[in-house]
């Protein structure tokens, strides 16, 4: 049996991640903006994770475009359809997580354009490191998540927008204390 990729798995475990939290928190929450701390709510943070998924397997297996986003309001509003939307990407995922050929590839990236048309926006890169990149978004926006419910009084799972390094970090460290 192969091993399957842990970029991959890792990408998996964010995202589904983030559909257990949206399961837990009510539609008002999912929405609300209003604060002076923060001026994105859950729904704005989601809907741009979700729309870096989409773009990256759209731009599979050539050509990821992260500057062509859709911003689909209705991901920031309805967290029914964020949660369709999240469980699809991981559906699609699992698609490639064996597929080791895939993963290896070559593929050319833009984000985040300022230049001109005669100063090429795109990148080299690979998929893995896409998925790298697409790991560090996801924690990076699930721990402005949770500081936004925290605000809230909503309790949230400890590991939650943290980074699997900080929790291996962490987890040596209870090791050591422990011994």
């Amino acid at each position: 049996m192969k091993k399957r990729n842990s970029f991959v798995i890792n990408n998996i475990h964010f995202l589904q991640q983030g559909v257990n939290l949206l399961q837990r928190i009510d539609d008002s929450q999912y929405v609300d903006g209003d604060s002076p701390y923060y001026n994105s709510g859950i729904g704005k943070h989601m809907r741009h994770i979700l729309d870096h998924y989409e773009c990256f397997l759209k731009g599979l297996p050539d050509r990821i475009d992260y500057d062509a986003r859709d911003r689909e309001t209705k991901t920031e509003t309805d967290r029914s359809y964020a949660i369709q939307k999240a469980r699809t990407f991981i559906d699609q995922l699992r698609t490639i997580a064996d597929n080791a050929d895939l993963l290896d590839r070559n593929v050319q990236v833009k984000s985040n354009e300022e230049g001109t048309e005669e100063i090429s926006p795109w990148s080299r890169s690979t998929v893995k490191r896409e998925l790298q990149f697409l790991i560090s978004h996801t924690v990076h926006h699930f721990a402005l998540i949770g500081f936004i419910l925290r605000t809230h009084g909503i309790e949230i799972p400890d590991d939650f927008g943290v980074a699997p390094s900080t929790l291996r970090f962490q987890n040596e460290q209870g090791v050591e204390e422990q011994s």
